[in-house]
């Protein structure tokens, strides 16, 4: 192990190699060394064609994270999770100036893993009949996960191969094959004298160590960003990373390039265990606080997540995971609401705790253990999720639904799937949530009763999703129950006439009309059941919602 500078660190990168980053959104990237590596490349025009690959979205929606490698000619190819937080990349891709492929994190988490084990690659049903599926010739929406043309360009020419369809054992599988690293950008706390690295001040562990192995196994570089170097550790339980793994180690040259996540830089309850019965509920009523004022005006969002509480009631499930942005309050209402019993959970590892939200996305306020991310995607993907509650971005007659990618070209929005089709693939039950319309909806709820005011100019529900994230007749065939939560209406996946799975309106608000307030504002025909029934009165009456 050597010890270098950022500068230094930056030089090694050669142009055309495979780079592998880890992060989650604002916490673990190595912010100091790709820094550098973007201003070497502003510099001299090195490194050029380079490869980038990463689970999750790493960066600010800015200039921070993964955002460095957004320059034409620097980035050849991304290969990403989640791209959200990386709109320089996104940029790049939508502008055709570097081949863009989008997978599932969950599946690139593991394929770290078969790299480092010398396996051909992970094969697995996840991704099946969405956009990641290669299956053009069957369906058109099946794009191999390519974002854009350049990327099917490559497909089609057969000099980019991420994922293949093939059948094993006479059932459909995907197969994504490894690949070789030649450079993996970790970030640790402390390094000690032989290079081992301790995680004690990391909101959580990434795939650090299946990462590291992978690109040392590859014949690639490992580079470790640290905060401090250490004669020793204190504890072996803090080393995450063994030193015959490292072959250099960067001190952060500044406090910037080493908070805890783009949002905070040190949150101590992130790396604090549970602490018992008191403390948790303690914990649970200051993030209930942080709500609006019961005597707030109820909005459409509200009224939404109200109604995904209820199904945490209705179902009780033991664990949950709940997606970044609406979903995200679910918890804190639960908790405000009077309802246990349940523990949340979020993909990068934590389980247990109060989940963070925005660029502290990943975290958990005072969990009870965590996990490295591959091994939670093992645990969601073996149907260890009882309840997904995600967000709902574009949805269609059929029940599919697009969080992904919206619109063609340079003013397209690369969002990415991250691990959403892990879950929603694997979890025993999924809620998704949204409002009926968006842009300029204003609604008005009292005494049990909802009001349209202002329509939104945007409908959600669409004839077909732009872009195939969820696939919800695959979905429903593998007998994993559906629901779609707005603030006027709630949908579900029911049989038709003919017995296809379809889009089915089962609940309705008190005080709207069916024909003008719902059916009119789906851009497509929707099923009405023949036990349509009124949402309860509690989601739109003023103050705690008690259950």
């Amino acid at each position: 192990m050597k010890v270098i500078t950022t500068a230094q660190a930056a030089e090694l990168v050669q142009s055309g190699w495979t780079v592998a980053s880890a992060g989650f959104v604002g916490a673990g990237h190595a912010e100091g060394v790709t820094e550098a590596l973007e201003q070497r490349f502003l510099r001299d025009g090195l490194p050029r064609d380079l490869t980038l690959v990463y689970s999750a979205g790493q960066g600010d929606r800015g200039a921070r994270g993964v955002n460095h490698f957004g320059n034409a000619g620097m980035t050849r190819a991304i290969v990403g999770g989640h791209w959200r937080s990386a709109t320089r990349l996104a940029t790049l891709a939508m502008n055709e100036q570097c081949e863009g492929f989008n997978l599932p994190q969950g599946v690139l988490t593991h394929l770290y893993r078969a790299i480092a084990g010398g396996k051909p690659g992970v094969l697995t049903k996840i991704g099946l009949h969405t956009f990641v599926d290669p299956r053009t010739a069957q369906d058109p929406r099946y794009h191999g996960g390519a974002v854009n043309e350049r990327a099917r360009a490559a497909i089609a020419a057969g000099t980019a191969n991420w994922v293949e369809a093939v059948e094993f054992r006479r059932d459909e599988y995907l197969f994504y094959p490894s690949f070789r690293i030649d450079c993996a950008l970790i970030r640790c706390t402390a390094s000690d004298t032989r290079g081992n690295l301790s995680t004690h001040r990391e909101a959580f562990h990434h795939e650090l160590l299946a990462m590291a192995q992978a690109a040392h196994n590859s014949g690639g570089i490992v580079i470790a960003q640290v905060e401090s170097l250490v004669d020793y550790h204190e504890t072996l339980q803090a080393i995450h990373v063994p030193g015959i793994l490292v072959d250099y180690v960067v001190v952060s040259e500044a406090p910037a390039h080493h908070q805890m996540t783009f949002a905070e830089s040190y949150n101590e309850a992130y790396v604090r265990p549970w602490r018992g019965e008191a403390a948790d509920a303690a914990e649970k009523a200051k993030e209930a606080a942080t709500l609006p004022p019961a005597s707030a005006p109820l909005d459409a969002r509200t009224i939404a997540q109200r109604r995904a509480v209820m199904e945490l009631a209705a179902r009780v499930p033991r664990v949950v995971n709940l997606g970044v942005g609406m979903p995200a309050a679910v918890g804190a209402l639960a908790h405000q609401a009077g309802l246990g019993g349940f523990t949340l959970t979020v993909e990068a590892g934590p389980i247990g705790g109060t989940p963070a939200d925005g660029l502290s996305f990943g975290a958990s306020a005072y969990p009870e253990a965590v996990v490295d991310q591959p091994a939670q995607f093992d645990f969601y993907e073996g149907g260890g999720i009882d309840l997904a509650i995600l967000g709902l971005a574009e949805l269609d007659g059929h029940g599919n639904v697009n969080v992904s990618k919206f619109g063609e070209g340079e003013g397209a929005l690369i969002a990415g799937v991250g691990g959403f089709i892990n879950i929603t693939q694997s979890a025993r039950a999924v809620v998704f949530m949204g409002t009926l319309t968006a842009g300029g909806l204003e609604i008005r709820a009292e005494d049990g009763r909802l009001t349209i005011a202002k329509e939104g100019r945007v409908r959600k529900i669409v004839p077909e999703v732009s872009h195939l994230s969820f696939n919800g007749p695959y979905v429903a065939s593998l007998g994993i129950p559906v629901l779609y939560v707005t603030e006027r209406a709630v949908f579900e996946m029911r049989a038709d006439a003919a017995g296809e799975p379809r889009l089915t309106l089962v609940e309705i608000a008190p005080g709207v009309d069916l024909q003008r307030d719902v059916l009119d504002q789906c851009a497509t025909p929707v099923a009405v059941a023949d036990d349509l029934r009124l949402m309860d009165a509690r989601l739109f009456e003023p103050g705690v919602m008690k259950l």
